[in-house]
């Protein structure tokens, strides 16, 4: 006797267990990391919390509308969240709106005033000469005077892992040290924030007769050795407060990063190269002598004579005198060494950089020449008062909204309106505990439009319980009983589950790429819930309502179940009628 096949859609032994097991211990673990992390709250948007939000939009000069594209824009973007970053904001956000706005949006507890002034105005960039440079904060050996410089205890592990960066002219000539030794710590540049810096050595001081500025030495300023030597450049008050007040022609302190994420101060000499003396900046990968990417600087005619002259004097003295600091809003973001006069009108910055870190530096560069301001188009405040009675009104919108689901479950469900219940709590349950992880992670605030998004995912995730619930009731009114309903009744609804969600979720991407600002909020919250809605329906409804049919209120199709045969109007089980044996021989004409 040959076995029947099975069916496509006839199911493994279903093991209900194994799955709320693996959906308990994700849930006991995402909680516990919660608790362990501090934040058992989601992080709330500014529109909930209060704050700032500044509209600037980009005002070219005349001729110069081209300066508007993509790349300046995002890096307005970079320098905007740097300075608002110096003043101690960790949860500002900042981005473009269309093709020339920029959106800032700032929580509350920050002088909002003093904000509008650091976003608003300009980039400011100049190239300094550096009188003295060290290691600030725990990792610095001590306090020297300004004609003091670096941290000798650091310098062999610099060394032995940051490459020199140079200043050269763009035809070719380079500007290594001729004396190794006096110059065997060098500057070393990369772009923005992972910025890397001199590793001065400590016997380096400036030749007779060479000053690195032209108004003389600052080691002789009393009140800026006070001020060097109290700089604490890992502190970020410290930080945002080094060189305020002072204007290109004065001395000034200045903080900035090396290639291993410490924190150097700088005494720096008076500005001698304005940004807006460069005319062109690029990343280069350069093929021809295995420099790599670098980074190459066209000056005006203006500027060409002012670095040729900055570039003469400090080649004649030894590390870290011989280094320019490229200074954009008081912080240093590259620091490379010269030997010679560069007179060519242009200069290349070479050392480790990749594609992105030359790209930055140059970006930075450029962005300090481009005739681009940006204009308070509308500043809005949000109180937190305001906020919260947004917040109380969405929150009453989702409770109503919830309620009415609830209620529909109960009247047309019954007993099996546990089982949906139960597992839109779940559902809840897992989507707080991963909004409050995401908002120390990646920074998701959850603002009124998430909230939106989240009061949607109501619906999406009981459609989903419908989809099954209503298969299981299909095969009932077969004829089939409850067990083997749950069973052939899944792979179908497996399907018609996930082609839905994958559509909701696509939406979401779509919106979340498309749009951006607040809007994407609500399209990542919709996306984020629709994917939980996928783990709760495989992994705690289908197996809960498997162990519900073993149940005798729910097997024996008890009135209050939801699946009560009679009610459904089931068809009789299907029998087949039983043929009586008859003897072989003629049939009589009278039976047939």
């Amino acid at each position: 006797m040959v076995a029947p096949k099975k069916g496509k859609n006839a199911s493994a032994p279903s093991r209900p267990g194994r799955s709320l097991a693996l959906i308990l211990i994700a849930i006991v673990a995402l909680t516990g990391g919660m608790f362990a992390s501090g934040h058992t709250t989601p992080r709330l948007g500014i529109d909930l919390a209060g704050g700032t939000s500044i509209t600037l939009r980009a005002v070219p000069e005349a001729g110069q509308e081209s300066a508007i594209n993509k790349t300046n824009m995002d890096t307005a973007v970079d320098i905007m969240e740097r300075r608002v970053n110096g003043l101690g904001v960790s949860e500002a956000e900042v981005q473009t709106q269309g093709d020339r706005n920029i959106i800032v949006n700032i929580p509350k507890g920050t002088n909002s005033e003093e904000a509008r002034q650091q976003v608003g105005t300009t980039a400011k960039l100049y190239f300094r000469p550096v009188v003295a440079t060290e290691l600030s904060g725990a990792n610095a050996t001590g306090s020297p005077s300004p004609s003091a410089t670096g941290n000798p205890s650091d310098k062999a592990s610099d060394k032995a892992t940051d490459g020199q960066d140079k200043a050269t002219d763009e035809g070719g000539a380079s500007s290594t040290p001729s004396d190794a030794a006096s110059a065997s710590a060098t500057g070393q540049g990369r772009a923005a924030s992972d910025a890397l810096k001199a590793d001065p050595s400590p016997s380096a001081t400036a030749s007779d007769g060479a000053s690195p500025s032209p108004s003389g030495s600052a080691a002789g300023d009393a009140k800026l050795q006070q001020q060097y030597a109290a700089l604490d450049c890992t502190k970020a008050a410290d930080r945002a407060k080094a060189g305020d007040g002072s204007k290109p022609g004065d001395s000034m302190v200045a903080c900035g990063q090396n290639s291993q994420g410490q924190w150097q101060k700088y005494v720096l000499g008076p500005a001698s190269v304005d940004g807006t003396d460069i005319d062109k900046s690029e990343a280069v990968l350069n093929t021809q002598t295995g420099a790599g990417w670098t980074v190459t600087m066209k000056f005006t005619d203006a500027g060409g004579k002012k670095f040729a002259d900055i570039t003469g004097k400090l080649a004649k003295n030894q590390s870290p005198q011989n280094q320019f600091a490229i200074v954009l809003d008081n912080e240093v973001v590259s620091d490379p060494y010269v030997s010679q006069a560069l007179t060519g009108g242009s200069a290349e910055i070479s050392g480790n950089f990749d594609q992105e870190e030359a790209q930055g530096l140059a970006n930075m560069l450029s962005y300090g020449a481009l005739p681009l301001t940006f204009k308070e188009d509308s500043v809005t405040t949000v109180t937190a008062a305001l906020g919260g009675e947004q917040l109380k009104a969405g929150l009453i919108a989702g409770a109503i909204g919830l309620v009415l689901v609830v209620l529909y479950l109960l009247i047309y469900y019954r007993g099996l309106s546990f089982i949906a219940v139960t597992s839109l709590l779940v559902s809840a349950g897992l989507t707080y505990v991963i909004m409050s992880l995401l908002g120390p992670t990646i920074g998701f605030a959850l603002n009124l439009p998430a909230v939106c998004g989240a009061i949607v995912a109501i619906g999406i995730t009981a459609d989903s319980f419908i989809v099954y619930f209503e298969r299981v009731r299909d095969e009932i009114r077969e004829g089939r009983t409850l067990r083997p309903a749950v069973e052939r009744a899944w792979p179908r609804a497996r399907r018609t589950i996930l082609v839905s969600d994958f559509v909701s979720f696509l939406a979401a991407a779509v919106l979340f790429i498309v749009t951006v600002g607040k809007v994407q909020g609500f399209a990542f919250t919709l996306g984020l819930t629709t994917l939980l809605d996928v783990v709760v329906v495989f992994l705690f409804t289908k197996p809960l309502l498997t162990l519900m049919a073993r149940r005798k209120f729910f097997a024996s199709g008890h009135k209050w179940s939801g699946l009560d045969p009679k009610s459904l109007g089931a068809k009789p089980p299907l029998r087949r009628a039983r043929r009586t044996s008859r003897p072989a021989g003629p049939v009589d004409p009278k039976e047939a």
